[in-house]
């Protein structure tokens, strides 16, 4: 039966190593030894079934019985690693380390967890063991490398990386870490002389002569490292790598059109990848805002991108990108369309298209193209919005409370975007003069965000237009203005609401303030200003803003009627 508990054991390496220094029990008597078996057997067979608390329970008391077993040491820090006991897993592990030098999972376990309780110090002194005693695992070479750099020990590190290249021979991965080293220490002299060694170990690799370009490039000696480019290309002349490092050289040596065509040559290369493109083209659209002189450049490489990677909707969305910040919508909605049926999935894109589309209040495209993005993405709120927003426009007004509706609901932890849907439901319920239901989305509106201009000022206009609540319109409106002074609209809100209170000395002083601030070209305004004059009992001029109201937009269908009569109707 032991015989078989113990066969069983070994699933793992770490299990073998484990089983092999189980024999190590010390002087102990028979009964001990059976004691100490049926714990060691039934620890492993709960650790193998995930129940580490109870193996550990078990371990302890194995340890109970030979505190020196190697085996169960190593077990029990196993366990304590696991349960992020940094402490204990490095008291078991050191001593499992200690009583069985010559095992390797014992070491590198004691490694890890010196590590893990920052004694990084100690950390090289385990790694020099292993290395001797597996000197043919080139991973302990790195790790005992890495350890040494970890306490800040270039020098020892690189004595560490020549060994294994005396014994491994020139590799790349043993010199890149090499260089690394050389160049945070700045010695050129030894970085150079490392990746010659690259060079005439592997001739026909082309990168390395990029590197070498790229090192005497960063040391000012632009004619050895032009000369490394070149050799470059005779390697490998359809490298788009080296053209993107020969414009580097060019834009060091101030020649910028020899440069923009290296970076062009690069991007009509298939083997450059779209991502490094795009980044490249990410540089240009900060670029470009400081110098614009720059921006035919972006433009010609978005070109380049989009013709060379005709199946990449990331391609035609960066040339949207640079299309919306040069105010060019229309160009930029055709990019972003075709990035959209390359890949529907992306939401921004959808997203993007939208503001498009209202930005240029294409109303028709909005409808269209919200409604496609609803059944695309079901709980994204956003196109609920924008299929409300523009039905209303299109005065579609139940259409609107209905989509508006559904979408609130998929709002979550945006108290702007919630209140956005209340007062876009409340316009609506307004023009379909459900007035109760109006009143009561404006009023959720402001629950989410009761500092809401907007809100306060629709809310408050509304009000005053059917003379109710005067009150509460007045209190609202006024709160619009302190929040945004010298808006002419809120202004006239103000002024109106005043007029419909009769107080008609205070309703002149605001909408007089509306006119002084933008408002003479609104019909709606003029009207007003007419309307209180005429209260006021100055007919003469009242007639003359009824008359200017007329010539612009936004006045009522009464206002014929009024300059008719030369009276006020309501």
């Amino acid at each position: 039966m032991l015989f078989l508990c113990f066969s069983s054991c070994k699933t793992t390496k770490k299990d073998a190593a484990s089983a092999s220094s189980s024999a190590k029990k010390g002087e102990l008597s028979g009964k001990e030894r059976m004691n100490f078996d049926y714990l060691f057997y039934n620890a492993n067979k709960e650790k193998i079934l995930g129940n580490y608390e109870l193996a550990e329970t078990y371990f302890v008391q194995a340890l109970k019985i030979n505190q020196n077993n190697a085996a169960a040491l190593y077990e029990v820090a196993n366990i304590y690693e696991f349960q992020k006991d940094k402490v204990k897993a490095l008291v078991f592990s050191k001593k499992a380390a200690s009583l069985d030098p010559d095992n390797i999972w014992y070491q590198l376990l004691y490694a890890d967890c010196l590590k893990q309780n920052k004694l990084n110090a100690e950390v090289p002194a385990v790694y020099e063991k292993i290395v001797k005693k597996n000197p043919d695992k080139i991973d302990y070479y790195y790790e005992l490398a890495n350890a040494y750099m970890l306490i800040n020990k270039p020098s020892e590190a690189l004595k560490v990386y020549d060994k294994m290249e005396s014994k491994f021979g020139v590799m790349e991965e043993i010199s890149m870490s090499k260089l690394a080293i050389y160049k945070l220490s700045n010695n050129f002299g030894k970085a150079l002389e490392e990746i010659l060694k690259l060079i005439n170990k592997f001739p026909k690799v082309a990168k390395y002569c990029g590197m070498l370009g790229e090192l005497y490039q960063s040391k000012g000696e632009n004619e050895k490292a032009f000369q490394a480019y070149a050799d470059l290309l005779k390697l490998d002349p359809n490298n788009a790598y080296v053209h993107l490092s020969l414009a580097d050289y060019y834009r060091n040596q101030k020649q910028n059109d020899k440069a923009f065509n290296e970076i062009k040559t690069a991007f009509k290369s298939k083997e450059l990848d779209i991502d490094t493109k795009i980044k490249i083209l990410l540089s240009y659209y900060d670029i470009t805002d400081k110098y614009p002189e720059l921006k035919p450049d972006a433009d010609t490489l978005c070109k380049i991108l989009v013709d060379v990677h005709p199946d990449e909707a990331k391609a035609f969305a960066m040339y949207g990108d640079f299309l919306i910040r040069d105010k060019m919508l229309q160009e930029a909605r055709i990019q972003y369309r075709k990035s959209i049926d390359l890949d529907k999935e992306k939401f921004a894109l959808w997203e993007q298209l939208m503001l498009i589309d209202s930005e240029l209040n294409d109303f028709v495209s909005v409808e269209k193209e919200s409604k496609d993005a609803i059944e695309l993405f079901p709980n994204q709120p956003l196109p609920y919005l924008f299929n409300g927003d523009v039905n209303i426009r299109l005065k579609n007004y139940k259409v609107a409370v209905d989509v508006l509706t559904e979408g609130k609901e998929f709002v979550i932890n945006n108290k702007q975007l919630l209140t956005r849907f209340y007062s876009l439901i409340g316009d609506a319920q307004n023009y379909l003069k459900n007035f109760e239901a109006s009143d009561l989305a404006y009023d959720k509106a402001l629950d989410a965000d009761p500092n809401n201009v907007f809100v306060l000022n629709n809310y408050a206009y509304y009000l005053s237009l059917r003379r109710i609540n005067l009150e509460k319109a007045e209190k609202m409106s006024k709160k619009s203005n302190e929040l945004e002074p010298n808006n002419n609209s809120y202004q006239d809100t103000y002024g109106w609401i005043l007029f419909q209170e009769n107080k008609y000395d205070d309703a002149k002083t605001w909408v007089g303030k509306a006119l002084d601030n933008g408002g003479r070209v609104n019909g709606t305004l003029l009207e007003h200003f007419g309307d209180v004059l005429y209260k006021l009992g100055d007919i003469e001029n009242a007639i003359k803003y009824w008359m200017d109201a007329k010539k612009a937009s936004g006045a009522s269908e009464l206002i014929d009627k009024k300059i008719a009569d030369k009276k006020l109707y309501e």
